[in-house]
């Protein structure tokens, strides 16, 4: 099983590259597994959300796209419950 076109191995090290952006964008300090999963969840979730408007993201640039607008997404929502 791939995600969005790339690799389970390709997936870990773009994903904690996507979480690793978002980490330093929202200014947040998750730690390195954190920010694989959130870049492996979020590029999930930024996935689902712009194949529901039509945008189809695919390929290592796109799954790092998804991957940093998902971990984004997550950051801000876990900021927002913790308050």
């Amino acid at each position: 099983m791939e995600n969005a076109g790339v690799g389970w191995i390709a997936a870990i090290i773009i994903g904690g590259i996507a979480g690793w952006l978002a980490e330093m964008f929202m200014k947040s300090q998750m730690g390195l597994l954190m920010n694989i999963v959130l870049g492996i969840v979020g590029a999930f979730i930024a996935n689902l959300i712009l194949s529901l408007i039509g945008v189809h993201l695919g390929g290592w640039v796109g799954y790092l796209i998804a991957g940093f607008i998902g971990a984004c997404i997550l950051i801000a929502i876990a900021r927002a419950i913790r308050r």
